[in-house]
């Protein structure tokens, strides 16, 4: 488990979120197509992690699903002013942009046969990430490089009260490690250089979900995924620099604490005719659990990090729609809108987010009586955000993030047996 958790950990979450803040929906096809309107719907074998009651109203095969999602992340770019001094108030040009960024993430689902009124199920995803890289200053003395990666073991059951009513639930093992760089000035002359490097550690949760079937046209769903605080440790060297030159260093170790915000969904599925099938998600993402972001630190010489979040409870809208157009393709489409949590007083350079429009589509194939390949494609679009001087940003910025939201590319094979 522990080399399959590294695998994960190496190619996951490489780049800052295409969700609102560092939180992941997507983790398979049908989930991509339909830009994660799949709760209330979800049938394959990855209702094990979106909706595990669901499993219960499943054919009595057993259903795996190997995915894989290729995401290319545009240059996130700002263009406006740094405050380095407020009285009296003084500002120095910050435009920049960010690195782009491309990497690979592994899905994996299954789902058992039923053992009585039970049935079984895991899931191996990556529900969280974030990586920002900036090159120069101003933005280095915040966020030279913010990374946090996330995998998570999910192992799920269902329960089928009667044959309408299923109930569903799980453990959450989640694995992570992150990185954090920043170089903020001391005076004109020194600076401290910030490496922080932290070691996989294991954090866990859990998952709950319900489904009522009214008929065969008509399922409703709730289900609620719990907060799981994922708590980094590891080695940190704090290095002054004068003038740029290396005048002493100090290495320690280095805490910090983030939390992954407990999550739940209402959600419904409705078959409108033999071809078609509409879903509706109302997610809601409890962030306002993110009050700061605290660095702290064993050597009782090196001061610790405290930065304000105060982090935003948000909603998310989604909708999807699956169309069979023979009885070997079936299409699928997306829409939804994403809050940001962050408020513009707090927003900073390691996380500059902003609501979100997503559109989505994709297709399954049916190669055999028991293979299915899949295929799906996700536009995450950003909208621009301005911060004002009005808005008193703790870190100093004044001006406007545009660009950057992401392109997601899935590949998947779902096979019965």
């Amino acid at each position: 488990m522990k080399k399959i958790t590294s695998i994960l950990l190496s190619t996951a979450a490489a780049s800052t979120l295409f969700a609102a803040a560092y939180k992941i929906p997507e983790q398979s096809v049908k989930s991509v197509a339909l830009g994660a309107a799949y709760v209330a719907g979800a049938d394959e074998a990855d209702a094990s992690y979106f909706n595990p009651a669901n499993m219960s109203f499943m054919d009595d095969g057993q259903k795996f699903e190997l995915s894989l999602t290729a995401i290319y992340l545009p240059k996130v770019k700002y263009e406006g002013e740094q405050i380095v001094s407020i009285s009296p108030l003084t500002t120095i040009g910050a435009d920049n942009k960010t690195k782009s960024e491309s990497f690979l993430i592994p899905h994996l689902h299954f789902v058992s046969k039923p053992y009585g009124k039970f049935r079984y199920g895991f899931s191996l995803t990556t529900p969280a990430g974030l990586s920002k890289r900036w090159e120069n200053t101003p933005q280095t003395w915040f966020a030279k490089e913010f990374t946090l990666r996330v995998a998570e073991f999910n192992p799920t059951f269902s329960y089928l009260v009667n044959e309408n009513f299923s109930i569903g639930g799980g453990l959450r093992a989640i694995f992570t490690d992150g990185k954090i760089k920043f170089t903020p000035p001391v005076n004109s002359t020194t600076s401290l250089d910030y490496d922080l490097d932290g070691d996989i550690r294991t954090s866990y949760g859990y998952n709950l979900a319900l489904s009522y079937r009214f008929d065969d046209s008509l399922i409703v769903s709730a289900t609620y995924r719990s907060k799981v605080n994922l708590k980094e440790k590891g080695d940190a060297t704090i290095t002054t620099l004068v003038n740029g030159a290396v005048a002493g260093s100090v290495t320690t170790i280095g805490r910090v604490t983030v939390p992954l915000p407990a999550t739940y969904t209402l959600a419904t599925a409705l078959k409108i005719n033999e071809k078609a099938k509409f879903e509706l998600v109302y997610e809601r993402t409890l962030w306002s659990s993110y009050e700061s972001l605290d660095i702290t630190f064993d050597n009782a010489s090196v001061y610790d990090v405290h930065k304000e979040k105060s982090w935003e409870d948000t909603n998310t809208f989604r909708m999807g729609l699956t169309y069979k157009n023979s009885d070997k393709l079936t299409t699928m489409y997306g829409f939804a809108y994403d809050q940001t949590p962050i408020p513009s007083r707090t927003l900073g350079y390691e996380l500059p987010d902003s609501d979100a429009l997503i559109f989505s589509l994709g297709a399954l194939y049916k190669a055999t009586e028991d293979i299915k390949i899949g295929i799906a494609y996700l536009y995450d679009y950003k909208l621009e955000r301005t911060i004002e001087l009005s808005d008193q940003n703790i870190n100093g910025i004044v001006g406007t993030f545009s660009d950057g939201g992401a392109h997601l590319l899935n590949l998947s094979l779902n096979y019965r047996f």
